[in-house]
C-alpha cells in the first residue's frame, strides 16, 4: 500500500525531465511539417544546452584522459536510452581510435540485451548494478560515467555510489541539476534541456543531448592520448574495405 496519498503525489513537483512542454500540447493535431518543426526546435535547444557544458566536459575529458593514461578503465553506465548511448559510444571506440575493448567498456541495466529491447524493472534493480560493477573490478583506479537524463534511475545512481565506495571516479551526465546524480558526483554535465516534445520520452533531446556530450568527451580524450594526427584518424583499425581504404588514404597524407 502507498504511503503517499493521491493528493500529495498530485503536488509533488515532477522532475524536470517529465514536464509537460506548453508549446506542445497541442501535438497530436498537427501536421506532419509542424511535428517535425516542433522536434527540430527542441533539439536545437539541447545543442544550445550541451553548448554551456564546455567547461565542465572538458574539466571530465581531463580526469578520464588521467584515468586512462594510469591504466584505469572508463566505465559507461546506464539505463534505457542512456544506456544505450553510453555503450553505442563506448563501441565505437576501438575501431576508431585503436585502443582496446576493455579500456572504455559500456554496460547497461538489463543486460546486453537490453540494446535491442526494452528489459521491465531494469532500471529499478539497484543489486544489479553492484552486481555488474563488481563482476568487472572496478576499483580506485578506474572512472565511471553514469548517465541518466533524470538523474534518479536507482541502477544508475548506485552504481554512482558504488563507484564512489570504491574511490573509482564518479562522473555524472544528467539534465536535472537538482538530481543526486547532479548532487553526488564528484564531475556533473548538467544538459538542462527543458520538457521534451512528448512529456517524460527523454529518448528525444534529453538523449540527443547525452549521445553529443559522450562523443565530445571520448573524441577530446582519444585526441590528447594521441590516437589523432591534426585532425585524421592515425590508429584507425582496417577492419574492412572502406576503413582500410580510408586507412591508406592517412598513411599517405601523413606521408608515411
Amino acid at each position: 500500500m502507498s504511503l503517499v496519498s493521491s493528493g500529495e503525489a498530485a503536488t509533488k513537483p515532477l522532475p524536470v525531465t517529465e514536464a509537460i512542454h506548453a508549446g506542445t500540447a497541442d501535438l497530436d493535431n498537427r501536421s506532419f511539417q509542424s511535428i517535425v518543426s516542433a522536434i527540430h526546435g527542441e533539439d536545437l535547444r539541447a545543442a544550445c544546452a550541451v553548448g554551456s557544458t564546455g567547461a565542465a566536459v572538458a574539466r571530465a575529458a581531463r580526469r578520464l584522459c588521467d584515468a586512462l593514461r594510469d591504466g584505469g578503465v572508463w566505465f559507461n553506465m546506464g539505463a534505457g536510452t542512456s544506456g544505450r548511448m553510453g555503450c553505442l559510444d563506448a563501441a565505437e571506440l576501438p575501431p576508431t581510435f585503436g585502443i582496446e575493448a576493455d579500456q572504455v567498456q559500456g554496460i547497461i541495466a538489463g543486460g546486453p540485451r537490453a540494446l535491442l529491447a526494452a528489459v521491465e524493472g531494469a532500471e529499478d534493480d539497484e543489486e544489479a548494478a553492484l552486481r555488474d560493477l563488481e563482476q568487472r573490478d572496478l576499483g580506485k583506479a578506474d572512472a565511471l560515467v553514469a548517465i541518466s537524463a533524470s538523474g534518479r534511475t536507482p541502477y544508475t545512481v548506485a552504481g554512482l555510489r558504488y563507484a564512489q565506495g570504491c574511490g573509482a571516479l564518479s562522473i555524472a551526465i544528467t539534465c536535472d541539476p537538482s538530481s543526486p546524480l547532479a548532487e553526488e558526483a564528484d564531475l556533473a554535465i548538467v544538459t538542462e534541456v527543458g520538457p521534451e516534445v512528448i512529456a517524460g520520452s527523454t529518448r528525444m533531446k534529453g538523449g540527443l543531448a547525452q549521445k553529443m556530450v559522450l562523443h565530445q568527451l571520448s573524441t577530446a580524450v582519444m585526441v590528447r592520448l594521441g590516437r589523432v594526427s591534426g585532425n585524421l584518424m592515425s590508429h584507425v583499425r582496417p577492419a574492412s574495405q572502406k576503413l582500410r581504404r580510408r586507412a591508406e588514404w592517412i598513411h599517405q597524407t601523413l606521408g608515411h
